[in-house]
């Protein structure tokens, strides 16, 4: 399952000095490739959530994670499979910046 189909809110990338500094262009290629993103194996994904993915654009590294909130984006959602009761949050950030 692609991203895209499961309904993710991107919010926007984070104030991180070198994500935020890489532009435009790259910024919409990493959108794509996560919305694309299948790639996911038993390593990095062994709970089979498909949330949480590490890919490469234009030969930078990069993490991405769905978190699931609650509607006060607050705490964690009551039932995550809820999309009523559940916002789906996706953070995406350089492997350098963790």
């Amino acid at each position: 399952m692609s991203c895209t189909a499961m309904a993710v809110r991107p919010v926007g990338f984070p104030a991180r000095p070198a994500s935020y500094a890489q532009g435009h262009a790259f910024k919409k290629q990493t959108w794509e490739a996560v919305a694309n993103f299948e790639a996911f194996d038993r390593d990095s994904d062994p709970y089979g959530e498909h949330d949480f993915g590490l890919l490469e654009v234009d030969g930078r590294k990069l993490y991405f994670k769905i978190d699931y909130y609650g509607l006060d984006l607050a705490s964690a959602s009551d039932d995550p499979a809820d999309r009523r009761r559940t916002n789906r949050v996706l953070t995406i950030m350089l492997a350098e910046e963790y």
